[in-house]
């Protein structure tokens, strides 16, 4: 893994509040929420940033999609609707290196977010 949070948090170094695994993908809730639901879907591969992946990952990055998506129906949230975001380094607002889906919902969702 790599040595950030979210390594860390995949080890178990770091507590979280995970609400969903499997062989992939881990994912737990945001300790600085934007929405009344935010979780956020990490790869147990350690990837830095959407920019680092590469044809070998189109899988793994359909995975983390797919376990949000699986996750927002279990918690009844697919019907009124969410969103999915993944940042991509500094300027696109991006604060831990380690790949990241952010999974909002629970409220309506404006755009531009802000």
């Amino acid at each position: 893994m790599g040595d950030t949070i979210f390594g860390k948090i995949i080890r178990r170094e770091v507590p979280a509040d995970i609400v969903f695994e499997n062989d992939d993908v881990l994912g737990f809730r945001d300790l600085n929420p934007q929405a009344p639901v935010h979780v956020l879907f990490i790869p147990k591969k350690a990837l830095p940033t959407l920019d680092d992946a590469g044809p070998g990952d189109a899988e793994l990055l359909g995975k983390l999609q797919l376990a949000a998506a699986e996750y927002a129906r279990q918690e009844g949230l697919a019907e009124q609707g969410y969103r999915t975001v993944i940042n991509c380094n500094e300027h696109g607002g991006q604060t831990v290196f380690h790949l990241h889906v952010h999974l909002l919902a629970g409220r309506r969702l404006g755009w531009p977010p802000g």
